[in-house]
């Protein structure tokens, strides 16, 4: 499984982004799907998770912010960002997940920059 993140950037607090991610190779195998982040210096967290099914899942500090979408017939997977805090800079990656054997697969990363 590859996965192709994109759609990060630069942006003023309060203002908003959309992170996409792009599966291909052995999709079948993929059941869940997310986003973590990584801040300097700190650990990689999840941020949003979501099922096959659509079930979904968020960090509390993102709750109301930002929402996770799916489109299985594309394979891909959105991060729609809103009202975005200085807090949220971060490197966002792209997760799946395999289903049979819990392997995480991951994207290459995106840089996040919010300015105050």
């Amino acid at each position: 499984v590859q996965l192709q993140a994109s759609g990060g950037g630069l942006v003023q607090a309060g203002g908003s982004l959309r992170l996409s991610c792009a599966a291909s190779g052995s999709i079948a195998s993929i059941s869940g799907m997310g986003w973590y982040r990584q801040a300097p210096g700190k650990q990689r967290v999840l941020v949003a998770g979501i099922t096959r099914g659509g079930n979904t899942d968020y960090a509390d500090s993102v709750k109301g912010r930002f929402t996770i979408s799916r489109d299985n017939a594309k394979n891909t997977v959105y991060l729609q960002m809103n009202r975005l805090k200085p807090e949220d800079t971060a490197v966002y990656y792209c997760n799946a997940r395999n289903w049979a054997t819990d392997y995480n697969y991951w994207g290459q990363g995106t840089q996040v920059t919010v300015s105050s």
